[in-house]
């Protein structure tokens, strides 16, 4: 099939990009790498009357560290990211979970913010940037303000982003000392969408016990899904077989209340998060202990 008719502006910045949104307002669509949006208007799935094409505003694009940690522009493109050695180094749990991200080809194409602001309850991105805690930058005309990963993802498709707002750079802070991740998914083949999947992030105290766990899981809710209990169940524990069986028991039992569909039922989900998160939590409980390099974890 064929997209419905649209208006096509291309601006060459962010500000020309804004005065467009601000002026056709809900009727406007900006265009990232239009891996999920073209398909959805051949399909006549989406049909915005206005299409704004992002690719030319080329200060969007990027990736630099700094002291706080790791800035990605929200038009930086997947696989530029996964073969970063800063992001490596800085955020590994990024460059092990964009991998995963359909393929090859759709990541060369396919944008971070594009990912992000889609909010496909089965991506990976927004899984990772829950679990890493980081802040997106929004911009629009009322200016610039900043949100936590956990808040812009506010439902099903369905985000804290404005229709005359665009989402121009992600924060992931710095990682903590003695802390590891760990990325996880089952999908039926590489590059489908997962079953489940879970991005886990935890930090050691002295004495070797967890002082903090971030866990979040994809493709079991209306979006990215922040496991509370089982971070609870982690946290003062040492990472014993027993108390990470516990945590993912709870992320299983507790956390989740996960769909049943054609690909799995609500019942195979609730097992594949309980296994994914087990096995999560031990590798990133290894990593943290471990002192092997970031970059050397994924190998």
């Amino acid at each position: 099939m064929k997209p419905a008719p649209f208006a096509y502006h291309r601006p060459g910045t962010v500000e020309e990009a804004l005065a467009v949104l601000a002026r056709h307002g809900g009727d406007a669509k900006p265009l990232a790498g239009g891996q999920s949006l073209i398909p959805a208007m051949n399909f006549r799935l989406a049909r915005p009357a206005v299409l704004v094409d992002l690719n030319r505003i080329t200060a969007l694009a990027g990736i630099r560290g700094s002291a706080d940690g790791l800035r990605i522009g929200a038009m930086t493109r997947q696989r530029a990211v996964e073969r970063d050695a800063t992001v490596a180094r800085d955020a590994p749990l990024v460059a092990e979970a964009l991998p995963h991200v359909a393929h090859p080809q759709i990541r060369t194409r396919g944008t971070v913010g594009g990912s992000l602001a889609h909010a496909d309850p089965a991506a990976e991105l927004p899984a990772v940037m829950v679990a890493l805690d980081a802040t997106f930058d929004l911009v629009g005309p009322r200016g610039k303000r900043s949100i936590a990963a956990t808040e812009f993802y506010t439902g099903l498709f369905t985000t804290a982003l404005a229709p005359d707002e665009l989402l121009v750079e992600i924060a992931i802070p710095r990682p903590a000392p003695r802390s590891g991740s760990a990325f996880l998914e089952v999908a039926r083949r590489h590059g489908d969408y997962a079953l489940a999947g879970v991005a886990a992030v935890v930090a050691l105290d002295d004495a070797g016990r967890c002082r903090e766990a971030r866990i979040a899981l994809l493709s079991v809710g209306d979006g990215p899904v922040l496991a509370r209990k089982a971070a609870q169940a982690m946290t003062g524990a040492a990472p014993t077989a027993e108390a990470i069986k516990a945590a993912a028991d709870a992320a299983a039992s507790k956390d989740i209340d996960p769909p049943g569909d054609i690909h799995a039922s609500a019942a195979y989900r609730r097992q594949l998060v309980g296994v994914l998160v087990r096995r999560a939590l031990q590798r990133a409980c290894e990593r943290a202990a471990s002192p092997i390099p970031s970059t050397e974890q994924l190998r």
